[in-house]
């Protein structure tokens, strides 16, 4: 479908020219579903049926489920009419300002590159499963070797690695999930026991044995496990047919997430007392265990390497197409906006890697300093993001509207609007308040809060100056 230029604002100051489209719509589908079914759902589900009770875990993530819904929605309406790698860090450059568009774009960088020497460790320690005489540095150098190859030859090697890795977790969880009905109606059987049916939800205290309050504070944890959706808009960029891959994925994809989470959530309530999960183990593999599959622990380790895997490859994905977006709009070093033949940004993404594993290296020399900083953007800029998403489609429908634009014309409407953007906004506050009455969450809410300021002033003061006689072809003095 075809746009009106008058209608939509005029996008030819960004010169993302240099990027190739090598993804087809199917990569675009399965790329997002792995950019959320990650260690979160393996590993984190437990901790949270601990904290808020069968009633608060099904709560909390029925509204997380709502807010990934209206975050995708404003993040497809804009990534249909202008696909560009930055994704919303561009968009919030264009509807928002460049001094927004920087602060989110490095906040951003900054929360997902901290994690990705934390993966690749993560993948050597669960190496050490299988492998209990080799160290843990030799496995995470292996993977930080494949990765980084996969990465650096093209977009397409890219897709179909985290293609065939989103597979793997998608079967895994929905095999998980018919498995788990057939014990919950006593087809199977769990440790002679007889079928728990639906007595778990309530006979443990009530359905809401901790209370609502236990809510807010899993809230904080599933919103968080949601965050890696946005990958669908960065990888709008190099899609090809964008116009029509990101309606067809956002119809599809929130539901189907909401399912499978909310799906295998719903068996390990039902097959395991709420009390009686944690973090000591994956909860999946207590009810494996219980069912009686043999090698269950095994099975799960190896489902939770590839969870890994795949974090740290979107991972380095996304961080490389944001840095290469700021440098596109002169709010990084150049090098950064350079590509090769294949339209890699290499230089981006040896400097992507470097960083992570510099931030592994602060958690041993700088554990409280340091370190504690980039953890705690990293639980911040997630939130960030989605609020700058919302924010930026309220602006772009409103400068649409404007130049002209009629609605129908766009290749996707986001529903519901203004309220939908509002709703993101309010919601995403809401977990930042939580945070804030929390004792264990308070100081990585300030610190991640205090990077803005920081950015904002540096974009101000230093990087908009240096920007602007860039553009204008005046030298720096």
């Amino acid at each position: 479908m075809d746009i009106p230029q008058a209608s939509v604002p005029d996008q030819s100051d960004q010169p993302r020219v240099s990027l190739k489209r090598g993804m087809k719509s199917r990569h675009l589908f399965m790329i997002t579903l792995a950019g959320v079914i990650g260690t979160g759902l393996f590993l984190g589900t437990g901790d949270v049926i601990s904290q808020a009770g069968p009633g608060g875990t099904i709560l909390a993530y029925l509204v997380g489920g709502v807010l990934l819904y209206l975050t995708m929605v404003c993040l497809g309406e804009m990534s249909a009419v202008m696909p560009v790698s930055g994704s919303f860090q561009a968009h919030a450059t264009k509807f928002i300002g460049p001094g927004t568009g920087f602060t989110i774009g490095w906040v951003y960088w900054i929360s997902w590159a901290s994690f990705i020497g934390l993966e690749f460790l993560s993948a050597g320690i669960v190496m050490k499963y299988w492998f209990p005489d080799t160290p843990t540095w030799f496995w995470s150098a292996f993977f930080i070797v494949v990765l980084f190859a996969i990465n650096c030859f093209t977009v397409r090697s890219f897709a179909e690695t985290e293609y065939a890795l989103a597979a793997v977790k998608v079967l895994a969880v929905g095999l998980f999930i018919g498995l788990g009905l057939l014990a919950v109606f006593g087809v199977v059987h769990m440790d002679g026991q007889p079928a728990p049916g639906l007595s778990n939800f309530t006979s443990h205290g009530g359905f809401f044995p901790v209370g609502l309050g236990a809510v807010f504070a899993a809230m904080m944890t599933v919103v968080y496990t949601f965050m890696g959706s946005e990958v669908m808009g960065v990888a709008a960029g190099e899609t090809e047919n964008p116009q029509k891959a990101i309606p067809r994925a956002v119809r599809t994809i929130v539901f189907r997430l909401v399912f499978l989470y909310l799906g295998a959530i719903l068996i390990l309530i039902a097959l395991i007392p709420w009390d009686q999960l944690g973090l000591d183990q994956s909860p999946f593999v207590t009810v494996l265990d219980a069912i009686g599959i043999p090698y269950a622990a095994g099975i799960m380790n190896f489902v939770i390497l590839v969870a890994i895997l795949s974090v740290g490859n979107t991972g380095l994905y996304m961080c490389t197409r944001i840095l290469w977006s700021l440098a596109q709009e002169h709010a990084a070093p150049k090098a950064f906006g350079r590509t090769t033949k294949r339209g890699i940004p290499l230089a981006a993404l040896i400097f992507t890697l470097a960083f992570g594993l510099l931030s592994l290296l602060t958690s041993v020399v700088a554990a409280d300093t340091l370190f504690v900083f980039l953890i705690s953007v990293s639980g911040v800029g997630g939130a960030l993001c989605w609020m700058t998403i919302a924010f930026s489609q309220y602006r772009f429908r409103k400068q649409y509207v404007a130049n002209g634009g009629d609605l129908a014309d766009l290749p996707y409407k986001a529903p519901m609007y203004p309220f939908t953007p509002i709703a993101v906004i309010v919601l995403n506050l809401a977990v930042f308040v939580a945070m804030a009455f929390d004792s264990t969450q308070r100081l990585s809410l300030l610190l991640g809060l205090a990077c803005v300021p920081v950015c904002y002033a540096a974009y101000h003061w230093v990087i908009g100056p240096r920007a602007a006689r860039a553009l204008t072809g005046v030298e720096a003095p």
